[in-house]
Order: structure tokens, then C-alpha cells, then sequence
């Protein structure tokens, strides 16, 4: 964990040897915490009893400023002039004493981070954004941790190229093979076995294990020495009943995919477009991503079952069900009206 405050320098903290961190909690509890896309970090700092109070995402603040690209890096060398150090954001960070090299890459990390945020802090001001990004900054920190993912495999690169349940319940039963084996050497499960690799198993269908070795990833010496724990897992996919396959979709989970929209409901495809449209205008003007502007989902959503009377304030009174700011509420509203009321 890298620290860094002004007028003390730059820390670095081992979480594995030294689990209770409330000493630093206690030092910069109530300080304003500058993060770089925080939602990824805020779960992670919480396991180790780290919650800021207040927080300022420099990755989202250069969503919310319109800056061409938002990564790190970049936005670093755009608004300060500075190259960040490149070279082991994919090592393994679980080694044990970490090299004197990668602690400087580490600490290099967060050695601008604070002049990166007044840097930011200034153009949402001089762009009238800055009580945007105030209520996106306590959107994520009332967020809380990401509740668990529901069925997990079906996040695997790929998945979508699987066609019938059959194919459907053969990849889980190799995601579930993969995770366990993960777990048990304590790797990603992506360095195991890549997605790619599983997707081609399961289109291949392979009837033996010479089959499946024949795949390219499978040839390699570590998955040779597997191939018998692979294949069991296809195997045992393939063989479930029928009633006991993943359906296409998990049930619940909102609306169809949108290719879907013009055969099921061609009012709902019409009301979609309209709003699509009216969305990238604003994000145009405004020089904010969509996505930004306002959750893709949740427009779906709206735009397949509008809510009743269509007007403005049951269309607004979605919007902040679904978790839609203020500011966002009344950037769209009009727009998103008018896409209810197309049909």
C-alpha cells in the first residue's frame, strides 16, 4: 500500500505482515483521500480496515473533465508533464521481499497523485463541474463493497460466442475446475488457464484427452500435466441433465440484449434509439463519456419498461432509484422524457 502526504513524504505499507492498520486509519481517517479509479481500491483498503471519510477519484475527475484518456499514465504526462515509470504492473506481487525496483515503481505511483488532484480540481472548476464530481465522490464511498458476483463464470472473455446450454454448462465446469486450482496455488486463475483457452475447449468439444491436447494452450508442459483434470471437467459440464444446465441469461437480470429489442419489442428499440441519441449529444457538449453522463443500464431499463404516467417526474423519480445523481437527474431528464414518450 503506497502513502503519500504533503510535508511527509512517501510510505509504503506491507498489509501481510501487519494486519491491524488502525494507527494509519486513525492518522488519515478524516483527510480527503486522492485515489486513482477508487472504486477498485476502496474494497481492497476496507479488508485491511482502511475507510476514507472523504475522496477525490482522479481517474473519474478526468472522466468528468474530458480528457482524451484517463489512465494514469496519461493523464499524469497531459496535466503535469511527467512519465510514470512502466514495467511491473503485471509481476507478482505476492513475492516476498518484494525487489528494491518495484518499490520505486510503487512509490512512483502516488508521487504526484496530490498535485494531480489540484490539477484536476481547477479544471472542473473552470468547466463548472465541480459539484458533479463532489456527488460522484460520495456515490462511490456510499457504494460499499461490491456485493458478491453471481454466477462469476459468466464474466469469462468469450462467453459469448457459446451458443447452446449444453456449451454453457461445460464452461462452468471448467471455470469451477480452473478457480479451485487457483485458490489451491494462490494465483490468478487467468495465469492457470487463460479465457480464451476455456472458450476453445468447450467450442472444440474434444471426445478424448489426446483431443484436447491438441488445442494450443493445452500443448504447453504445465497444462499437458493437467490435461486429465481438464478434461473431467468438460466431461462432467457435458454429462449434466438437462434441468440442471445454466439458462442463456440469469434470471432477473433486467432486460433482453439490445439486438435482441426490434423482434421482442420494437417500441421499446425505438425509445432506446431516441435516448441514445439525446445521451450522446449531451455527452458531446458537456465533453463527458456517456457512461458518465448518466448508467448505461439503467437506461435500458427505463427505456424497457418506462415507468407510468410517462413524465417527468416518474422518469425522475427512476432515475434516482436506480442510483443516479442529482447533477445527473438534471442533465438528462428532458432528454430521457422525451425517449419515454416516443411509444
Amino acid at each position: 500500500m503506497q502513502l503519500r502526504r504533503n510535508g511527509s513524504g512517501t510510505g509504503l505499507v506491507d498489509p501481510v505482515p501487519l494486519p491491524d492498520l488502525s494507527a494509519i486509519q486513525e492518522a488519515i481517517g478524516d483527510a480527503e483521500w486522492v485515489l486513482h479509479a477508487a472504486n477498485q481500491d476502496l474494497p481492497c483498503l476496507a479488508e485491511i480496515g482502511l475507510v476514507p471519510a472523504r475522496v477525490f477519484d482522479t481517474e473519474l475527475a478526468a472522466r468528468l473533465a474530458g480528457l482524451p484518456r484517463v489512465g494514469l499514465g496519461a493523464v499524469v504526462e497531459s496535466l503535469l508533464g511527467f512519465s510514470l515509470q512502466k514495467g511491473h504492473s503485471a509481476a507478482d506481487w505476492s513475492t516476498r521481499p518484494l525487489p528494491e525496483e518495484w518499490l520505486v515503481y510503487a512509490a512512483l505511483d502516488v508521487e504526484v497523485l496530490v498535485d494531480l488532484r489540484d490539477a484536476l480540481a481547477a479544471i472542473l472548476e473552470e468547466q463548472g463541474k465541480t459539484e458533479w464530481a463532489r456527488q460522484e465522490f460520495e456515490a462511490i464511498l456510499a457504494a460499499g463493497p461490491p456485493a458478491p458476483k453471481q454466477d462469476p463464470w459468466r464474466r469469462t472473455s468469450g462467453v459469448h460466442g457459446l451458443r447452446s446450454r449444453r456449451q454453457l454448462g461445460m464452461l462452468r465446469a471448467i471455470w469451477e475446475a480452473r478457480d479451485d486450482l487457483a485458490r489451491r496455488r494462490d494465483v490468478a486463475p487467468g495465469r492457470v488457464l487463460p479465457d480464451s483457452a476455456m472458450v476453445a475447449a468447450v467450442q472444440a468439444d474434444p471426445k478424448n484427452e489426446g483431443a484436447l491436447l491438441e488445442l494450443p494452450v493445452f500443448r504447453g508442459r504445465a497444462n499437458r500435466r493437467l490435461v486429465a483434470h481438464w478434461f473431467t471437467a468438460l466431461a462432467r459440464g457435458k454429462a449434466l441433465p438437462e434441468d440442471e444446465l445454466p439458462l442463456h441469461s440469469k434470471p432477473g437480470d433486467g432486460p433482453p440484449p439490445v439486438n435482441r429489442w426490434s423482434d421482442r419489442d420494437p417500441a421499446a428499440a425505438t425509445r432506446l434509439q431516441a435516448a441514445r441519441a439525446g445521451l450522446a449529444e449531451l455527452s458531446e457538449k458537456h465533453s463527458v463519456p456517456v457512461e458518465n453522463i448518466v448508467s448505461p443500464d439503467l437506461v435500458r431499463r427505463i427505456m424497457w419498461s418506462p415507468p407510468e404516467p410517462r413524465v417527468a417526474a416518474t422518469v425522475a423519480e427512476a432515475l434516482r432509484a436506480g442510483g443516479a445523481r442529482e447533477w445527473q437527474v438534471e442533465l438528462t431528464l428532458d432528454v430521457l422524457t422525451d425517449a419515454v414518450g416516443r411509444a
